[in-house]
């Protein structure tokens, strides 16, 4: 039963004559090798894929909510300011400075230095907004008044 090969004797019902090509560990002191379970491998690859992917598009859902909210406030700005410069004014608005912006009993806009508190207890407009112009010219509403509406 045993055989001589290079030197080595060698009992085959004990050992193999090619022992690096067996799919496992043929002596006490070897590496153990378990078998990969492929399906196991793949479902947590996939399970970890969906929720990062889920995570970015999260990420990328708020990012564009900020965005549409952005736009929309530049919306209102620019709607608030065509009525500011189609208003009348005695002056010429100086940028970061608080103006009042008043509706007149004619239906005109008319811009103010004077607060709604400053007038008294009969102002001769209505309140619409307290306003502050921005460096790019366009009109920050700081507070509206109860009537206001763009």
């Amino acid at each position: 039963m045993e055989k001589e090969e290079s030197g080595t004797p060698v009992n085959q019902e004990k050992e193999a004559l090619e022992a690096h090509l067996l799919p496992y560990a043929n002596t006490v002191g070897g590496v153990v090798i378990k078998p990969l379970d492929k399906g196991k491998i793949k479902g947590r690859s996939v399970a970890a894929m969906y929720q990062q992917t889920d995570v970015q598009l999260g990420q990328l859902r708020r990012q564009v909510e900020l965005l549409a909210r952005e736009a929309e406030d530049i919306r209102k700005r620019v709607r608030v300011s065509e009525k500011i410069y189609e208003a009348e004014m005695g002056f010429q608005p100086l940028i970061s400075f608080l103006y009042h912006l008043y509706l007149k009993r004619d239906g005109l806009f008319v811009l103010s230095m004077v607060s709604p508190e400053e007038w008294g207890r009969n102002p001769p407009y209505i309140f619409q907004a307290s306003v502050r112009l921005l460096a790019d010219h366009t009109w920050e509403i700081v507070s509206t008044g109860d009537e206001f509406c763009l």
